[in-house]
């Protein structure tokens, strides 16, 4: 057996847990654990497999009853009771194990961070706590007691009776065990109170080290915008007396939404003008409501099994998706959302790692984390409320919310919900989920009579296991737009449901320009043959700001391509951009990620997409000499464009003042890598917020002249943890390439380079692997050091090791001679001793 789970396989657990009450007994290297489980069977005969890793086992017992030996089977992953030793009516398990939290570098289960004792539970890690059926669609009320020293001790659910050395929580909703959390430390809690539509109090607390209470100021106002925008959008209270959030140092993932106990890492809570970026500040806004938003949408209603993790996720993230954009950043936030769906979703499902936002078969869940269950899931919401409109759409959520609170659910419910409520069929619709790759959207033109005809034919290339491709069901939403700019259509969504479906649109005086895909209405790649003079248009005229930036970011991306091969910029890109800086009525915001040029690795993957091998420096090469031609063609306007948006007053995180610093320090990015550093060290000198002095010491790096601004950055921030984690990043991110494997080892031998906590791990190794063109160095040194780096880290935090080792999904785009050196890398990382089941799995499938 290989160890591959498949969804054909699923069963329901043949018991149902009706309470579960445990004791946690803590210690660092050995806590003790008894758990008391009330069970009712409900298949006759069947025996009772718990699951549990790295457990010592004391004692067992089934209404007071201990058993022996001879009752159970006890492996390194599970606890199974034979059938003969259990009752046929319901009874009550008693068991008690013993762990360390201490040695438990892995973070996951109940581990330790810097004294304080925390969980993640989710996917798998319950089943490192104690035996338990360690499966989402379980879902059992619990009480817990916790007994330490430590004076705060939190749990899920409401607080109950507490008193020296002890405190008890109960949770009154029925929850997976992946929900379940546990903190104990000295810790200082940040506290608010927030009154619900029907008048009911919740406590809010945001809870953090000792010296860390003046950074939660903003954390805490964001789960107040969250629960309000919550109630208002979509008609959901929350539905206990507290909740805390909890701030970890050392931690997987970005954020846990367990019941009532979020635990979050530290850099998504921490924040002060002095140390968060507005980039941060945004960041933290959204994680905290999106894990907030998942009260409902993940854990009042949960998913089956980890097949359907793109229900509760996907959902979820088009719900903060939707909170920022009301509260923040407007059409912004669509622009943001598309550019990283494009940068880490689509990369992912042209390559090796594509797999569907529903896979039917895995070998490690955490592997499974990715985005296309994450954004790709959020775009299938998306499109769903663009098909049935937004009355549909709030209708269908009522309606799930009503059918399956307190319910595990799976995909085929979630499309029910919107058949029944819509009357529409949504069969075809549903291979969003069940198929990987993203379709490729070729159409043409034709106009005659006064009648304009949009030709589409689509196309999803083959991924693995998924060779042939049936036609999708796709939401496209066009405008038309004269030869003088005015919108003759207003957006109109066509549903395209055929291969190859033509549109016509009559009584057309002219032939239009049109807007297709206005809002990014399908997560596909749109094949249209198009002029420089027309994306300038569109840039110019169109009234869809998503269409309106992408006209402009096709500009710079066909420009940025032609001089990766050798031409000069083109005339049209650098008109077009001068139109943009002088335009004064425009949002800054929007102006500054018009301005933005396209990353490395997005020209990379064009040119790929276009059939020749991407040459990573001659990319670098094109996009500065890019920049050059800006400054060449537009200096004086940049300049007095940076000068005039500057924010007076002190700072403030608010949308109108962040747009003004984001344009800013876009035209300052032109002006230092081609007129010099004089305004970037005099930023640095003067910043009173960490947006400017980050900002500037990252373009100092990128132009070679940070060497004394570093020294100073590092003096000032050598005690602060998170801005730490930016000193390494920019380093290895922005570093000059052909001496950027150099950087990242002398950064990596750097005492300060504490490599077991994730955040600075990835700080290093992920800024190293966006550093495209010294991670692809030709000689392969890159590859070398990133692969040695996630062999040592392996052993220690296999979560981690997997999900770094992305970096080398898009291997097979390049030359013969990169290839056969990723592949040479993968291959060790493959064949080292003991490897865990997490990395290996990643480097097969990045084999091949």
């Amino acid at each position: 057996m290989d160890g591959t789970t498949y969804l054909s396989d699923y069963k329901p657990f043949p018991f149902e847990i009706r309470g579960v009450a445990l004791t946690f007994a803590l210690a660092p290297r050995a806590t003790r654990v008894r758990a008391r489980i009330e069970i009712a069977p409900r298949e006759a005969g069947a025996a009772l497999r718990l699951d549990g890793e790295e457990l010592k086992l004391i004692s067992a017992a089934i209404d007071g009853t201990p058993l022996t030996p001879a009752d159970y089977r006890l492996t390194p992953t599970d606890l199974t009771i034979h059938p003969a030793a259990l009752p046929e009516r319901p009874f009550t398990l008693e068991t008690e194990v013993e762990i360390a939290p201490e040695g438990n570098t892995a973070l996951e289960g109940l581990y330790m961070s810097n004294g304080m004792y925390c969980t993640q539970c989710e996917a798998e890690g319950f089943r490192k706590i104690t035996y338990y059926p360690d499966r989402p669609d379980v879902m059992a009320r619990f009480d817990v007691r916790i007994e330490g020293d430590l004076p705060v001790l939190l749990s899920n659910g409401n607080p109950g009776a507490a008193g020296p050395g002890w405190a008890e929580w109960h949770d009154p909703w029925p929850k997976p065990a992946y929900l379940f959390a546990l903190v104990a430390g000295d810790l200082r809690a940040t506290s608010g109170r927030f009154t619900t539509a029907s008048g009911r109090a919740v406590d809010l607390n945001i809870w953090v080290r000792p010296g860390d209470e003046d950074r939660c100021g903003f954390a805490l106002g964001a789960v107040e915008r969250s629960m309000a925008w919550d109630e208002r959008v979509y008609g959901r209270e929350y539905d206990l007396d507290v909740f805390n959030i909890v701030a970890v140092d050392d931690f997987n993932m970005g954020a846990m939404e367990n019941k009532g106990l979020n635990i979050f890492n530290s850099k998504l809570v921490l924040a002060s003008p002095a140390t968060a970026t507005d980039s941060d500040y945004e960041r933290i806004e959204a994680v905290i409501a999106h894990e907030y938003f998942h009260n409902w949408t993940g854990n009042r209603i949960t998913c089956r099994d980890w097949f359907q993790l793109c229900l509760k996720e996907g959902l979820t993230v088009f719900r903060d998706q939707s909170f920022t954009a009301d509260e923040r950043l407007g059409a912004v936030k669509r622009i943001e959302d598309v550019a990283a769906l494009r940068g880490r979703q689509f990369r992912e499902d042209a390559g090796p790692l594509a797999h569907p936002p529903r896979p039917d078969q895995y070998r490690e869940i955490n592997n499974f984390y990715t985005a296309t269950v994450y954004e790709k899931g959020a775009e299938i919401v998306g499109m769903l409320k663009r098909l049935v409109g937004p009355e549909g759409y709030r209708a269908a959520l009522d309606l799930y919310f009503a059918r399956h609170d307190g319910q595990a659910c799976t995909i085929e419910d979630w499309i029910k919900v919107f058949e029944d409520s819509s009357g529409r069929d949504l069969s075809q619709f549903k291979r969003w989920y069940t198929e990987a790759g993203t379709p490729r959207l070729r159409v043409a033109e034709r106009f005659e009579n006064g009648t304009y005809w949009l030709d589409f034919e689509q196309e999803t290339p083959p991924t693995p296991g998924q060779p042939e491709k049936a036609p999708r069901h796709i939401p496209i939403a066009v405008g038309l737009l004269g030869q003088n700019g005015d919108e003759i259509m207003p957006t109109r969504v066509l549903e395209m449901t055929e291969r190859r479906q033509s549109f016509a649109f009559e009584g057309l005086g002219a032939r239009p320009v049109p807007s297709i895909l206005r809002d990014f209405s399908a997560p596909v790649g749109l094949e249209r043959a198009t002029s420089p003079a027309e994306q300038a248009f569109l840039l110019a005229h169109d009234t869809d700001p998503f269409n309106r930036w992408e006209a402009g970011r096709g500009l710079a991306r066909d420009t940025l391509v032609a001089m990766a091969g050798g031409a000069a910029a083109g005339a049209d890109y650098l008109d077009a951009m001068g139109r943009l800086i002088g335009d004064a009525g425009a949002d800054p915001a929007f102006r500054a990620a018009c301005l933005r040029l396209p990353g490395e690795d997005e020209i990379a993957a064009e040119i790929a997409r276009r059939g020749a091998a991407p040459d990573p420096q001659a990319i670098h090469a094109a996009r500065e000499g890019l920049l050059a031609a800006l400054l060449r063609a537009h200096g004086a306007a940049l300049g007095a464009l940076y000068e005039a948006m500057a924010v007076p007053g002190p700072y403030t995180p608010e949308a109108g003042p962040a747009g003004r610093r984001a344009l800013r320090h876009a035209a300052l990015a032109i002006l230092t890598r081609a007129e010099g550093t004089a305004r970037a060290e005099a930023l640095f000198q003067s910043a009173d917020n960490m947006t400017d002095e980050i900002g500037a010491l990252n373009l100092l790096i990128g132009a070679g002249a940070a060497q004394r601004p570093l020294a100073a950055f590092r003096a000032r921030w050598k005690d602060v943890r998170l801005v730490m984690d930016k000193w390494f990043l920019a380093q290895s991110a922005l570093c000059p390439p052909e001496t950027a494997a150099e950087t990242v080892a002398a950064l990596g031998a750097d005492p300060a380079f504490e490599w077991k906590n994730p955040n600075r791990f990835r700080a290093l190794l992920g800024g190293f692997a966006a550093n495209h063109a010294g991670f692809h160095r030709a000689d392969g040194a890159g590859y070398r050091f990133y692969a040695d780096w996630l062999i040592r880290l392996d052993p220690v935090n296999p979560q981690t090791a997997a999900r770094m080792s992305t970096a080398f999904e898009t291997w097979a785009r390049y030359d013969a001679g990169r290839q056969a050196k990723i592949r040479a890398e993968l291959a060790r990382i493959a064949a080292t001793p003991g490897l865990s089941r997490d990395l290996g799995e990643m480097t097969a499938r990045l084999l091949g």
